[in-house]
């Protein structure tokens, strides 16, 4: 703190930072989840995983800036591909790259609790050790048959994966489970 207080910035300066922080990490409190950014190597693999599915529906929750929505949603005129997000900074941000863009993905501001699985070919999440126990509750009760979950870095307790791809070298795993 003592550093801050030689930069002799206006006290506008830190309330901006902390409502851009807050923005940013709003539902980290709450949920035990916070902003778990994938990449575009995550992306492709889970392209390639949808690759066979004509009209592919897909949501990732937790969609963060949006960038495997818009990805995917780029890739596969024909599929349908949602995100949802409980902080309102990364929503806006994917919400808005989709309209600049031009992009027929879907943002949906909210906690995924309120989505029904069974709307959707494969579900996506990028979360945290701690939420892993609820998502499989939901899913198992939820998901279709063909219908498959995948979640990057973190795997369920409650049941092994299917299938493990390694999307990056010397990264986290995807985890595929299929219903």
């Amino acid at each position: 703190m003592l550093g801050a207080s030689r930069l002799d910035l206006p006290p506008i300066v830190f309330l901006l930072a902390f409502i851009f922080l807050l923005s940013l990490y709003w539902s980290t409190f709450r949920t035990q989840v916070p902003f778990y950014p994938s990449g575009p190597k995550v992306w492709q693999a889970v392209a390639e995983l949808i690759a066979a599915r004509p009209g592919v529906r897909v949501v990732d929750i937790g969609s963060g800036l949006g960038g495997l929505v818009l990805d995917l949603a780029r890739r596969r005129p024909d599929g349908q591909f949602d995100g949802i997000e409980l902080a309102p900074l990364p929503w806006l941000v994917s919400r808005l790259r989709a309209k600049l863009a031009g992009s027929r993905a879907r943002f949906l501001r909210g906690d995924y609790e309120s989505l029904d699985f069974s709307q959707y070919d494969a579900v996506f999440a990028y979360l945290s050790p701690a939420a892993m126990a609820a998502l499989w509750r939901k899913a198992e009760a939820e998901m279709l048959p063909g219908s498959m979950l995948l979640s990057y870095e973190f795997k369920i307790a409650a049941r092994a994966p299917d299938k493990t791809i390694a999307a990056t070298e010397r990264g986290p795993l995807l985890y595929i489970w299929c219903f």
